[in-house]
Protein backbone atom coordinates (compact mmCIF):
# COMPACT_ATOMS: atom_id res chain seq x y z
CA UNK A 1 0.00 0.00 0.00
CA UNK A 2 2.83 2.39 0.80
CA UNK A 3 4.70 1.50 -2.37
CA UNK A 4 1.77 2.71 -4.46
CA UNK A 5 1.36 5.74 -2.16
CA UNK A 6 -2.01 4.65 -0.85
CA UNK A 7 -0.69 5.25 2.66
CA UNK A 8 2.21 7.13 4.18
CA UNK A 9 4.04 4.35 6.03
CA UNK A 10 6.23 5.74 8.79
CA UNK A 11 8.68 3.93 11.04
CA UNK A 12 11.47 4.93 13.35
CA UNK A 13 15.14 4.18 12.97
CA UNK A 14 14.79 2.01 16.10
CA UNK A 15 12.41 -0.34 14.29
CA UNK A 16 14.65 -0.56 11.22
CA UNK A 17 17.61 -1.40 13.45
CA UNK A 18 15.66 -4.14 15.25
CA UNK A 19 14.54 -5.74 12.00
CA UNK A 20 18.03 -5.58 10.49
CA UNK A 21 19.55 -7.19 13.61
CA UNK A 22 16.96 -9.98 13.55
CA UNK A 23 17.37 -10.61 9.84
CA UNK A 24 21.15 -10.64 10.12
CA UNK A 25 20.95 -13.25 12.88
CA UNK A 26 18.14 -15.41 11.53
CA UNK A 27 17.69 -14.83 7.80
CA UNK A 28 20.62 -12.86 6.38
CA UNK A 29 19.67 -13.56 2.75
CA UNK A 30 16.51 -11.48 3.25
CA UNK A 31 18.36 -8.35 4.41
CA UNK A 32 19.00 -6.85 0.93
CA UNK A 33 15.33 -7.21 -0.06
CA UNK A 34 14.24 -5.66 3.26
CA UNK A 35 16.50 -2.69 2.59
CA UNK A 36 15.01 -2.25 -0.89
CA UNK A 37 11.49 -2.32 0.56
CA UNK A 38 12.42 0.23 3.21
CA UNK A 39 13.77 2.54 0.53
CA UNK A 40 10.64 2.20 -1.59
CA UNK A 41 7.90 2.10 1.00
CA UNK A 42 8.82 3.64 4.33
CA UNK A 43 9.48 7.10 5.64
CA UNK A 44 12.09 6.47 8.32
CA UNK A 45 12.13 9.05 11.12
CA UNK A 46 14.60 9.50 13.96
CA UNK A 47 14.10 7.55 17.15
CA UNK A 48 12.80 9.91 19.87
CA UNK A 49 15.29 11.22 22.41
CA UNK A 50 15.00 10.41 26.10
CA UNK A 51 13.56 13.85 26.90
CA UNK A 52 10.71 13.20 24.41
CA UNK A 53 9.86 9.94 26.19
CA UNK A 54 9.44 11.33 29.70
CA UNK A 55 6.02 12.86 29.07
CA UNK A 56 4.72 9.47 27.89
CA UNK A 57 6.26 7.15 30.48
CA UNK A 58 3.95 4.25 31.30
CA UNK A 59 2.01 4.36 28.01
CA UNK A 60 3.91 1.36 26.57
CA UNK A 61 6.51 -1.21 27.57
CA UNK A 62 9.73 0.76 28.09
CA UNK A 63 11.62 -0.77 25.11
CA UNK A 64 8.66 0.01 22.85
CA UNK A 65 7.82 3.48 24.17
CA UNK A 66 10.07 5.20 21.57
CA UNK A 67 8.00 3.59 18.82
CA UNK A 68 4.76 4.97 20.28
CA UNK A 69 6.30 8.41 20.81
CA UNK A 70 7.60 8.46 17.23
CA UNK A 71 4.07 7.67 16.01
CA UNK A 72 2.70 10.51 18.15
CA UNK A 73 5.36 12.96 16.98
CA UNK A 74 4.66 12.12 13.32
CA UNK A 75 0.88 12.34 13.89
CA UNK A 76 0.25 8.75 12.81
CA UNK A 77 -3.36 7.74 13.41
CA UNK A 78 -2.45 4.03 13.59
CA UNK A 79 0.41 1.96 14.94
CA UNK A 80 0.45 -1.47 13.29
CA UNK A 81 2.10 -4.30 15.22
CA UNK A 82 1.68 -7.92 16.22
CA UNK A 83 2.69 -6.85 19.76
CA UNK A 84 -0.44 -4.87 20.61
CA UNK A 85 -0.09 -5.61 24.33
CA UNK A 86 3.33 -3.89 24.39
CA UNK A 87 1.61 -0.59 23.62
CA UNK A 88 -0.91 -0.48 26.48
CA UNK A 89 -2.46 1.67 27.76
CA UNK A 90 -1.30 3.60 24.70
CA UNK A 91 -2.33 7.12 23.76
CA UNK A 92 -5.77 8.27 22.55
CA UNK A 93 -4.27 9.87 19.44
CA UNK A 94 -2.80 6.60 18.12
CA UNK A 95 -4.88 3.48 17.62
CA UNK A 96 -2.75 0.35 18.03
CA UNK A 97 -3.86 -2.58 15.87
CA UNK A 98 -2.67 -5.83 14.35
CA UNK A 99 -1.84 -5.98 10.62
CA UNK A 100 -5.05 -7.84 9.75
CA UNK A 101 -7.15 -5.21 11.52
CA UNK A 102 -5.27 -2.50 9.63
CA UNK A 103 -5.96 -4.12 6.26
CA UNK A 104 -9.64 -4.43 7.14
CA UNK A 105 -9.75 -0.77 8.18
CA UNK A 106 -8.15 0.40 4.94
CA UNK A 107 -10.51 -1.79 2.89
CA UNK A 108 -13.47 -0.32 4.76
CA UNK A 109 -12.25 3.24 4.17
CA UNK A 110 -11.68 2.58 0.49
CA UNK A 111 -15.10 0.99 0.09
CA UNK A 112 -16.75 4.09 1.53
CA UNK A 113 -14.99 6.70 -0.58
CA UNK A 114 -17.38 8.77 -2.59
CA UNK A 115 -16.55 8.95 -6.25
Amino acid sequence: MAEITLIDAVTSQQVIGEVERNLTAKLPAALPLFQVLVGRCLRVVPTPHTDELRAHAGRADPPDLPILVAALREECPWLVTFNVRHFQPGHPSVEVMRPGEFVQRVRHLLAHLSV
